[in-house]
């Protein structure tokens, strides 16, 4: 894959906004840690369009929480850059998907984050599958391997 143009990859979700002055450090580039922020808001809009809401899951007894993630920093993103947050997710077992974002700089497509994000369900504190991610889900997940 060409990573510096992502019109050539299908994601189930895109979205975008402005980098923020205070997302940035002393550098001038976006914090390190941003990006996971990043992730989360994308995988909360994503519910959203799913139908879902987080506190609305939380409150009903179902957290979907993250179990491990795998970052790999490209391109930095600065001030005033629009960033276009994709996603596409599989799901690996019963109760545990895996998300993979790209975040790309929009002006030029240039990739400037991939992560893999692995999160499980918790269905009442206990790991279990959760129908009702499930369900939502399902029109989204690609199969294990592309």
């Amino acid at each position: 894959m060409n990573d510096t143009n992502y019109m050539k990859r299908n994601y189930v979700f895109q979205t975008s906004w402005p980098v923020r002055d205070y997302e940035c450090d002393i550098e001038g580039i976006v914090n390190n840690a941003q990006y996971l922020h990043y992730c989360e808001h994308t995988r909360h809009l994503f519910l959203q369009q799913c139908g879902l809401s987080f506190a609305g899951l939380h409150r009903q007894g179902t957290d979907a929480v993250v179990a491990h993630m795998k970052l790999w920093y490209k391109v930095p993103l600065r001030p005033d850059d629009i960033l276009l947050s994709c996603m596409n997710l599989q799901k690996t077992n019963a109760f545990k998907y895996t998300f993979r974002h790209d975040i790309y700089r929009q002006a030029d497509e240039r990739l400037c984050f991939r992560a893999e994000v692995e999160l499980v369900c918790l269905v009442g504190g206990r790991l279990s599958a959760s129908p009702v991610i499930d369900e939502a889900f399902r029109p989204y997940v690609q199969a294990t391997g592309e």
